[in-house]
């Protein structure tokens, strides 16, 4: 399921408490100068896509996630390695390594991984 960078604040504000009402994920993105409106607008897109889902409470609707965190990030994960790299795992490290984006700490975790990997086979 793709959703826009836009959506993705609204899914991590829902996320992190659910269920919750328009108006209080407003207040939780913040930073963003988006009006009510615009985060109304997002949550009926994302409940077109089956991301949330919205249950009324008197008045208004209080919104919950269907989609959950990890689903997302492996989408998008999968995304980025496709597009980008081919799919592949290797070239993104390397890309990162030839530009000295990866610190000792990341160097050594990525050590422990492929060796958890080689222990499970």
């Amino acid at each position: 399921m793709q959703i826009s960078e836009a959506e993705s604040f609204v899914m991590k504000v829902l996320w992190k408490r659910q269920p919750q009402t328009a108006e209080e994920i407003h207040a939780a993105i913040g930073d963003r100068d988006w009006q009510v409106a615009t985060v109304k607008t997002l949550l009926n897109r994302l409940l077109k896509k089956g991301a949330v889902a919205a249950d009324r409470d008197g008045r208004r609707y209080l919104y919950a996630p269907v989609l959950t965190r990890e689903a997302w990030l492996q989408g998008e994960s999968e995304n980025l390695l496709d597009r980008l790299f081919g799919g592949r795992v290797a070239p993104l490290v390397a890309h990162f390594s030839e530009r000295r984006k990866l610190s000792k700490k990341d160097v050594a975790e990525l050590r422990k991984l492929l060796e958890d990997l080689d222990d499970d086979r």
